[in-house]
């Protein structure tokens, strides 16, 4: 923690969800991963992908990790907000994962090149 940034010993206030989408989203621009930030009543979501959806509370961020429990219900993947670097390296593997699975459509392949 930067030390300009206590006042009096305090410290410095929490991120919103709103925030912590938004951070995250930058990191993943580094991996070359493009995401659109939705946030309200507390939450934020950033998509992604088909399938993948990342969700935060400002604590935590949260997405489906593609295994399904022996229940059959998805598996999520979690990485604490505070370790942004970490998340969006973890979410931008997924996504490679995932533009394997579902490609773009011709009409939007042949306009990011």
């Amino acid at each position: 923690m930067n030390a300009d940034r206590l006042v009096a010993g305090r410290r410095p206030r929490p991120l919103t969800a709103a925030e912590c989408a938004e951070r995250l989203r930058r990191e993943l621009e580094k991996y070359g991963v493009t995401a659109e930030v939705h946030a309200g009543f507390g939450l934020a979501l950033v998509s992604v992908w088909a399938d993948l959806v990342v969700w935060t509370d400002g604590r935590w961020f949260r997405w489906r990790s593609g295994r399904i429990s022996i229940n059959g219900r998805p598996v999520y993947a979690f990485a604490p907000a505070s370790d942004v670097v970490t998340a969006a390296r973890r979410v931008a593997q997924r996504y490679g994962q995932l533009r394997q699975q579902y490609p773009p459509p011709p009409w939007l392949a042949e306009g990011s090149s």
